[in-house]
């Protein structure tokens, strides 16, 4: 397994260890230029196939570097991003280095938190008025929000937000305010996530 699979580029401390990883690897390490790290496992081709298990080996990994000590943050890489060697990766870090700077800045000790409300099948609800205040008590906490597609009728709002780590248990909070207030709507409160919603940096391998 000579290629390497990029799942995220930190600018950190240098990580390395055991889990399974995308592929069949077992161990998970980075690829470092100029203080960018490609965080990395080996993998035996650049054009892997998106399993189930490996999408979520993908999210596992992502989510341990998190939680690590030493890693401000992640600028996470969408599945299937892989080189052929050690060099063609660090040529793509040294190209992107500005746009990695900026977003890793933008995502330096922030996590990213999802937040969908479902209405009853047939229940109304007004939802400018429930938008309005979702806004009103979780845009002060959060760094930046995103809407996403609404792709139920049932689904009255979906947005994700850029929270500071510092932030979480307000923002907990605020959710379980929310919560009670509209007890006649189910709340999916999920996360934490990497930063996915955040960053809009596209790598790719040059062939």
């Amino acid at each position: 397994m000579t290629n390497r699979y990029v799942y995220g580029i930190t600018d950190g401390e240098p990580v390395e260890f055991e889990t399974d990883a995308v592929g069949g690897a077992d161990r998970v390490y980075t690829v470092s230029h100029r203080r960018l790290n490609a965080v990395v496992s080996d993998i035996d081709t650049t054009d892997p196939e998106e399993t189930d298990e490996d999408a979520q080996r993908h999210d596992d990994v992502l989510r341990e570097i998190m939680d690590r000590d030493g890693v401000p943050g992640i600028v996470p890489m969408q599945f299937g991003m892989a080189f052929e060697s050690d060099r063609e990766l660090k040529n793509v870090l040294r190209g992107a280095r500005p746009a990695f700077r900026r977003a890793l800045n933008d995502v330096e000790g922030r996590i990213e938190l999802g937040l969908k409300i479902v209405r009853e099948e047939d229940a109304d609800v007004d939802g400018d008025a429930l938008e309005n205040a979702v806004e009103d008590a979780l845009d002060p906490i959060a760094a930046q929000s995103v809407p996403n597609d609404l792709f139920s009728d049932r689904l009255v709002l979906n947005r994700s937000y850029l929270v500071d780590r510092d932030a979480r248990g307000q923002f907990d909070e605020a959710i379980a305010d929310l919560e009670e207030e509209y007890d006649d709507l189910m709340f999916r409160y999920t996360g934490p996530f990497a930063p996915y919603s955040f960053v809009d940096v596209t790598i790719g391998a040059q062939r």
